[in-house]
């Protein structure tokens, strides 16, 4: 069975914010994540899973105890990312690692609706029937049948893994990101059609700003609302390709009012700067002005 996001939002679960950049940073260590608050980001994360080797475990939950209400009580949306459902540190995760000031919970590698059904029973056991989770899509099994598991009650926002999810494909990362283009596209549609926003993959090369830029538009411009940042020099142009310009935003404007004056006229496609308008155009222009509003 699955769920709309109008029952999401009746389960009086907390709801993000805009999340066009959420940064990550290791649970184990204590000297990034108490600067976390001042690098810019939408959305910070306290990282459990891959950030954090398996004997530190135990150490990672006791920061994040520690720092996710110091960082929530600075203005921030802050997330902690558990580790996946299949592995043997997750219960003790949502049990030891979990405060009441996060915004949510950032579940990896989910492919199930029982997984969902399990990480929704173990949060309000822990008392914390308000957590939403951000779900990472990250498997094949996750990408196809990424419409179900977006569509959960508990679901309020969620990303794509290309790494992990070209690991178990068996595939090869390259620069094109053609590889991944199927996959990315089958989120974000997912994302649109469950009502809640899906950030884009992680562009491990932090040092390349060009590759970031690049990837950050192309992300936009395939419906994504967000980039996962694993380096605060990341923050700044995720915020920038998520961000409509002012120039953009007048022109959108200037565009739905000359669309809106012909429409009263009983004209429905109009010539507006060279370029035709009709119903879809004025639909983006709105959509361009909301996104700058938000």
């Amino acid at each position: 069975m699955t769920h709309s996001v109008t029952s999401q939002q009746a389960a009086g679960l907390k709801q993000p914010a805009r999340l066009r950049s959420v940064l990550f940073a290791p649970a184990v260590r204590p000297d990034h994540l108490e600067k976390l608050s001042s690098r810019g980001a939408d959305a910070v994360v306290i990282d459990c899973e891959d950030a954090t080797p398996p004997n530190a475990k135990a150490e990672a939950r006791l920061n994040c105890l520690r720092f996710g209400p110091e960082l929530a009580a600075t203005g921030c949306q802050v997330f902690v990312r558990v580790n996946a459902p299949s592995s043997e540190w997750f219960d003790a995760d949502l049990t030891q690692a979990l405060s009441p000031e996060l915004t949510g919970v950032i579940v990896p590698k989910l492919e199930t609706l029982a997984d969902l059904d399990r990480v929704s029973r173990a949060l309000d056991d822990a008392g914390f029937p308000d957590l939403g989770v951000f779900v990472g899509i990250e498997t094949v099994l996750g990408v196809a049948d990424a419409r179900a598991l977006l569509e959960h009650q508990r679901v309020i926002a969620a990303y794509f893994g290309a790494e992990d999810f070209i690991a178990d494909l068996g595939g090869r990362r390259t620069v094109g990101n053609i590889e991944v283009l199927y996959a990315r596209s089958q989120v974000v549609i997912a994302g649109r059609l469950a009502g809640v926003p899906v950030i884009d993959q992680v562009v491990t090369d932090f040092r390349n700003t060009e590759a970031f830029n690049a990837e950050a538009v192309e992300a936009c411009a395939l419906g994504f609302r967000g980039k996962l940042c694993i380096h605060p020099g990341q923050v700044t142009p995720a915020n920038t390709a998520f961000t409509p310009t002012s120039e953009e935003v007048a022109r959108a404007q200037r565009l739905i009012d000359a669309y809106d004056e012909a429409s009263a006229a009983g004209v429905s496609a109009i010539d507006f700067e060279g370029q035709m308008v009709d119903g879809p155009l004025v639909a983006q222009a709105q959509q361009l002005i909301n996104r700058a509003s938000t």
